[in-house]
């Protein structure tokens, strides 16, 4: 690429993938209750104003990650950035439920500016600077929700719900030109074509899997609805893996998915997913339960959106300060580092919630242990592909973060569902921690810097060299 963007352009990119996906996707949910009146609709009408962009991020994600891999990550982005702007405004004039639906799949093709994000950082910078860039741009993904909360009061009061979904519109627009100026254009790249039966029935078992996951607590686990989903989406996915494992140029390489490098940062990833949305959930929900609960704190929307952010701007600073950590120690131990922060945090919450100190305690640890995570399983991503496969291949990783966020948010709902009181809010910041524990194995079985490399190295090789069946 040219050297045009210089300081700027990290920032750039970092605002791009808040506005354009982690503030965007967060927005409607302080506003909810006032969207299910405002068009008339249920509860779980307003919910799919999240499902909807959710499903349409996931999918789209490692898609707009291969065409950028393809046809340069600058076109593509810019592409990405007008369709996800004009979603949003569709969403955010909408007077009816399936006009606000559409807008909201098309906005949620902004997921796609992370893989791109990660594609042009990786051809800009230099190693020495590529790990914190990509730390920054991780932590983006968790500091869009906190923001929502802590503009909505103000904007729903004073404007109205309509404007809360105006303002990633507003800080779009103005995005979207500077990154028309700033963002570098692509070197050529070799002719290839996109693998559009792959990328078909990928969308197509994603989306049944996700939906499944989504509804399974309004129509029921067992329900025939969601198991019908879950056999289709089974039935799509065998087909999916038969057509990449034959393609020449398939929309995922699976030899560079069984790459230890590659597939232990994305189980962690999934797992890294769960405790950030199981905290989004369990946080704020027990600070606004009734204190004549025993447990419950009693406090608004508001409050419980003030504990969020220390927990948001520590994984933003931990996000930074992973690149500077990789140089010394490398991802491998700042992921080990940050699932012992975030195992910590929830074990402590599990035990100590009585005060609101000790909430903010916890979640803080949380913070700041996601960030390193966050920011070491994408670095480890990026150092373990060929530089032609990293958008695919960081878009893939964005993508089992979506999902495992969706399992965070459901299996946390469950657990305080069905078990009353406090113990379900024990039980839930347990889990989490758990789940965060799981993440150590993960981290001690990634291979240490030079093999990594070397193993990016052989997997681009099998890749030019594999026959096709």
């Amino acid at each position: 690429m040219t050297a045009r963007g210089g300081r700027g352009l990290v920032p750039l990119l970092a605002f791009l993938g808040m506005m354009a996906y982690s503030l965007s996707m967060a927005v409607v949910t302080p506003a909810l209750a006032l969207i299910q009146q405002g068009l008339h609709t249920s509860a779980a009408g307003a919910a799919w104003a999240i499902t909807a962009m959710t499903l349409s991020a996931a999918v789209s994600t490692p898609v707009i990650g291969r065409l950028g891999d393809l046809y340069g990550p600058r076109r593509v982005l810019l592409a990405v950035l007008v369709t996800a702007t004009v979603g949003m405004v569709v969403a955010a004039a909408a007077g009816s439920l399936p006009l606000m639906l559409a807008g909201r799949m098309l906005g949620g093709i902004g997921g796609g500016v992370f893989p791109l994000a990660y594609t042009i950082i990786r051809d800009v910078f230099p190693p020495a600077r590529t790990a914190s860039a990509v730390g920054l741009m991780s932590s983006m993904l968790g500091l869009g929700g906190a923001i929502s909360w802590c503009i909505a009061g103000p904007v729903i009061d004073l404007l109205g719900w309509r404007w809360l979904l105006w303002v990633p519109v507003a800080g779009l627009l103005p995005g979207l030109l500077l990154a028309w100026w700033i963002v570098p254009a692509s070197p050529p790249r070799d002719a290839a074509r996109v693998d559009w039966w792959g990328a078909a029935l990928f969308a197509g078992w994603l989306v049944a899997a996700l939906t499944a996951l989504t509804e399974g607590m309004d129509w029921g686990w067992a329900s025939p609805g969601v198991l019908g989903l879950l056999a289709l989406a089974a039935v799509l996915a065998a087909a999916w893996l038969r057509v990449e494992a034959r393609v020449a140029e398939p929309l995922v390489d699976l030899r560079l998915m069984r790459v230890r490098g590659v597939w232990t940062a994305n189980a962690a990833s999934l797992l890294s997913g769960y405790a950030l949305m199981a905290g989004g959930l369990l946080f704020p929900l027990l600070v606004q339960l009734p204190a004549g609960t025993g447990y419950g704190f009693g406090g608004t929307a508001t409050q419980a959106a003030l504990l969020q952010l220390p927990a948001s701007i520590g994984m933003t600073a931990a996000g930074l300060a992973a690149g500077l950590l990789d140089r010394r120690v490398g991802s491998r131990m700042v992921l080990l580092g940050g699932a012992v922060l975030t195992a910590a945090g929830y074990a402590f919450v599990t035990v100590q919630h009585a005060a609101m100190w000790q909430l903010y305690v916890g979640g803080l640890g949380r913070g700041i242990g996601l960030g390193f995570a966050y920011a070491a399983v994408a670095n480890l991503v990026v150092a373990a592909v060929p530089a032609g496969e990293t958008g695919v291949a960081t878009g893939i990783n964005t993508l089992l973060r979506t999902v495992g966020a969706s399992l965070g948010t459901q299996v946390s709902a469950v657990i305080v569902a069905g078990l009353p009181g406090e113990r379900g809010f024990t039980a839930g910041f347990a889990v989490s921690s758990a789940v965060m524990a799981a993440v150590l194995p993960l981290a001690l079985l990634v291979p240490r810097r030079g093999r990594a490399r070397g193993s990016a190295s052989l997997a681009g090789e099998e890749r030019r060299t594999a026959p096709v069946a």
